[in-house]
């Protein structure tokens, strides 16, 4: 089985939020608009060399107000943008991309409790949808309230897998630690 690069997964309706929005995620110099298009910049584009501007700044626009990013427009440049602004453009890009599967890497690490609320209704309106969405996360709660399946790693490998109705923090933390007691 051959592994996918990211162009292909970008076509296969796979999304991934990076852990570092900072370093992966963003191109932090440049505006909300481009961001949040560039995973799907051929929607915008008119005789495969125009970008429809207009187009480009309405959908942007409805995306923005669609996640509350607080901003002066679309064209404000994203290292201008809190941290949890940042991290509703870079979620936002695969939002406009309408991707089937969506990866999170740490979705709230470095935002603040709105953002973190915003992010968590976002995921259960996605899930709701019908969106298949896996979330890595270090916030044990966080795993907790979001999910419907928890697999555990440890050392490496998947240590257990648990249904909502199976899991308790002791049972995640023994699973997390077991590949290093054998």
């Amino acid at each position: 089985m051959a592994i996918k690069q990211p162009r292909d997964a970008v076509r296969s309706g796979i999304g991934m939020l990076p852990e570092d929005r900072k370093q992966h995620g963003l191109l932090l110099p440049q505006s909300i608009r481009v961001n949040s298009t560039l995973s799907r910049l051929n929607a915008f584009t008119r005789r495969r060399w125009w970008i429809d501007r207009g187009k480009e700044r309405s959908e942007v626009d409805r995306l923005r107000a669609r996640l509350d990013v607080d901003s002066r427009s679309s064209e404000q440049p994203v290292v201008e943008l809190s941290g949890g602004n940042q991290q509703k453009v870079a979620i936002g890009k695969w939002l406009l991309r309408d991707c089937e599967i969506l990866l999170f890497d740490e979705p709230t690490r470095g935002v603040d409790a709105g953002a973190r609320n915003t992010v968590y209704g976002l995921l259960g309106d996605l899930a709701a949808r019908g969106k298949a969405i896996l979330v890595a996360t270090s916030e044990l709660r966080e795993l907790m309230s979001l999910s419907d399946r928890i697999a555990v790693m440890s050392a490496g490998r998947i240590a257990a897998t648990f249904a909502r109705s199976e899991w308790t923090e002791e049972k995640i933390m023994a699973a997390a630690f077991s590949g290093y007691l054998e």
